[in-house]
């Protein structure tokens, strides 16, 4: 338990979605908890910000990005021995089956389709990096 002033400790978590909008709800929710959020827009851009920061622990990757996809970044991930046991949550949009046996092929962590719920993107974060929730927001 924390202690009346203590803070507790934040996860560095990596979010990565071209849909700015999308990427600041994710934000908003996440970081409502002990979560600090890093936004990126494209592949790229997620693969750089990965390689610059050693603490994070948990990556929620769009499938569809301009310059890598979500696959292509999926797959770096998991061809680096510094990312192996590095969690990866696909974040899918219905219609895309194909893409989504290849994610799990590539070693892809968990699946959330959109449109999702807040509170279910909340629940399965903290599962992932081992942050108790509780029994009722986990129900919510």
């Amino acid at each position: 338990m924390t202690a009346p002033g203590e803070s507790l400790p934040l996860h560095h978590l990596l979010v990565a979605d071209d849909e700015p909008h999308i990427g600041r709800i994710i934000k908003m929710k996440l970081e409502q908890g002990p979560f600090r959020v890093t936004l990126a827009y494209d592949g790229r851009e997620a693969i750089d910000l990965l390689r610059r920061s050693s603490d994070v622990e948990l990556v929620l990757l769009d499938l569809m990005m301009p310059h890598l996809s979500g696959l292509d970044v999926l797959q770096a991930i998991r061809a680096d021995v510094r990312w192996e046991g590095l969690p990866c949550v696909i974040l899918t949009a219905a219609g895309q089956e194909q893409q989504h046996r290849r994610a799990r092929e590539l070693g892809a962590t968990d699946f959330l389709t959109k449109p999702f719920s807040p509170k279910k993107l909340y629940a399965r974060v903290a599962a992932l990096v081992g942050v108790d929730i509780g029994e009722k927001e986990a129900d919510e």
